[in-house]
């Protein structure tokens, strides 16, 4: 007479955990990092007493009809790179502060930024209302 044998089918554990070991380091590698940007201040509230900018510093106002402000005085946006690389020959540590109105797109006010940094003004502040 044969012998029987009383086994239980059970499930090797150690091919699953190796499974899921590869899983986690491949999710692990493919996870995207954290974007990097450029580093900004965030803008604070305007205080009780507004402080007009120095008088070597220039202000840009972008206006949402699409025309451009360089100190209260119109200008071409074909025309600004120009006007600030004149700027910029009298001296180098000049300050863009670029206004912005509320209906406007970011995108015209980040033209306007990298106009100012291709004429070689690299310090550019946002101004708030």
């Amino acid at each position: 007479m044969a012998m029987m044998l009383d086994r239980k089918a059970q499930i090797n554990m150690t091919p699953m955990i190796d499974i899921l070991l590869v899983l986690i380091i491949i999710f692990m590698v493919i996870t995207p990092l954290t974007p990097t940007g450029l580093r900004t201040l965030v803008a604070q509230p305007a205080s009780a007493t507004r402080e007009q900018p120095p008088a070597q510093d220039i202000v840009i106002t972008v206006r949402p009809d699409g025309t451009v402000r360089l100190n209260q005085e119109p200008v071409n946006v074909a025309d600004l790179r120009q006007r600030l690389a004149r700027l910029v020959r009298t001296a180098t540590d000049h300050v863009i502060f670029v206004r912005g109105e509320k209906e406007l797109e970011f995108r015209a006010v980040a033209q306007v930024i990298d106009i100012a940094n291709g004429a070689g003004l690299n310090r550019v502040a946002l101004m708030t209302e």
